[in-house]
C-alpha cells in the first residue's frame, strides 16, 4: 500500500528529520508542500520532489494526499490540524498540540470525529529505560511515588544554534518549556496523571522575549509532587531524572547516563527493554499496514493541559 504524504510546514527545527523519514519510506510518497513563506515553501519542495501549492484548502482537496505532516509553528496548528481532520486526512505533529485544553479539545473532537489514525511526536516515550519506569512504576516497584523530578535542559541560546523563530511568543507560545519542556511535560503526566496545582518560575538569562530558564512545579491529590526543569542556557549539564517512592527510589541519566533503582538491596542496574520506533516511523506504519501508536489525541490534550497550567502560574 502506497501513502501519499504532504508535508504542512517547515517552521520545525525537527522538520528536516521527519520528512527524511517520509522519504526514506518505500510506502510512502511526499506528493505536496504547503508553509506560508513561499520562498522557504518552494525550496522544501524541489528538496523533496514534489508540488509546492501555496493554497492549505487546496492540498486538502488533492486526491493523491492520504495523510499530513504537520511541522508548521504551534499558534496554526488548531486551523491546520481540524481542517486536515475534516477533509479526513492521517496526521502527524510535532508538540505541543495547542497553547491551551480548550483549544486542545476542538482539535481532539475533530480527530475522534473523523477517525483518522493520529500522532503526535512523544519520542521520550519509545525510550526503553522509559519504556522500563513506566513498566516499574506500574508493577510498584518503588511503592506508591511522591516526588519525581525531571532536568531537560540544554545550550541553544548560549552557543548560538537554536533558530530565532524559537523566541517568538506569538508563534512559539513559550520559551524554553514550551519546546524542550515538552519532553518532561508529557514523561510526566504518563507517569503521575493529571495535577492538581501547579507554580512556575520562568526567567530571561540571554533572552527576553521568552523564558530560556525554567522551572515547574505540579502537586497532585496523593501529596506527590513533580518537577519540571528546563533551560536554553544550560552548557555540559546532562539530563536527570529522579522518582521517589515509599519503597524505593529509581535514578536515571546524570554523568554516567545509566538507570538503577533502589529498593534496599543497593544500587540495580536493570536490564531494558527493546526501544519503539521513533513517532514518526510508527504514525506511517500505522498507515501502511495497520500498526500500534501508543500515544493518542487524548495525550496530545494532556500536554497542552499541563503547558496551560505552567504558564498560566508563573511566579
Amino acid at each position: 500500500m502506497m501513502v501519499n504524504v504532504a508535508l504542512i510546514g517547515t517552521w520545525h527545527v525537527h522538520f528536516s528529520g521527519y520528512a527524511n523519514a517520509v522519504a526514506a519510506n518505500p510506502n510512502c510518497k511526499i506528493t505536496v508542500l504547503w508553509d506560508p513563506d513561499e520562498a522557504a515553501g518552494r525550496k522544501a519542495a524541489e528538496k523533496y520532489a514534489c508540488d509546492y501549492e501555496p493554497d492549505y484548502e487546496k492540498v486538502l482537496a488533492r486526491a493523491d494526499v492520504d495523510a499530513v505532516m504537520v511541522c508548521s509553528s504551534t499558534d496554526q496548528h488548531k486551523a491546520l490540524i481540524t481542517r486536515a481532520a475534516q477533509a479526513g486526512k492521517h496526521i502527524f505533529t510535532e508538540k505541543v498540540l495547542c497553547f491551551t485544553k480548550k483549544d486542545a479539545l476542538e482539535v481532539a473532537d475533530a480527530v475522534k470525529k473523523s477517525g483518522v489514525k493520529f500522532c503526535i511526536s512523544y519520542p521520550w516515550r519509545s525510550r526503553s529505560d522509559f519504556l522500563w519506569i513506566k513498566s516499574a512504576l506500574d508493577e510498584k516497584l518503588i511503592g506508591e511515588v511522591n516526588y519525581l523530578r525531571m532536568r531537560n535542559a540544554h545550550n541553544g541560546t548560549v552557543a548560538g544554534w537554536l533558530p530565532q523563530t524559537f523566541y517568538d511568543p506569538k508563534t512559539c507560545g513559550g520559551g524554553a518549556m514550551m519546546d524542550l519542556g515538552a519532553h518532561s511535560m508529557y514523561f510526566i503526566h504518563w507517569l503521575m496523571g493529571d495535577p492538581v496545582s501547579c507554580a512556575s518560575a520562568f526567567t530571561n538569562v540571554r533572552v527576553s522575549s521568552v523564558e530560556d530558564n525554567a522551572v515547574s512545579v505540579f502537586t497532585y491529590p496523593n501529596g506527590a509532587i513533580a518537577v519540571s526543569e528546563t533551560a536554553f542556557v544550560a552548557q555540559n549539564n546532562p539530563f536527570e531524572l529522579e522518582i521517589v517512592g515509599d519503597k524505593g527510589t529509581i535514578l536515571a541519566g546524570g554523568v554516567f547516563d545509566r538507570l538503577c533503582y533502589n529498593v534496599g538491596d543497593g544500587w540495580v542496574f536493570p536490564n531494558l527493554p527493546k526501544r519503539l520506533p521513533e513517532p514518526i516511523d510508527m504514525w506511517m506504519d500505522a498507515l501502511v499496514s495497520g500498526g500500534d501508536i501508543p500515544y493518542t489525541i487524548d495525550d496530545a490534550v494532556a500536554l497542552s493541559y499541563m503547558m496551560e497550567l505552567a504558564y498560566g502560574n508563573r511566579i
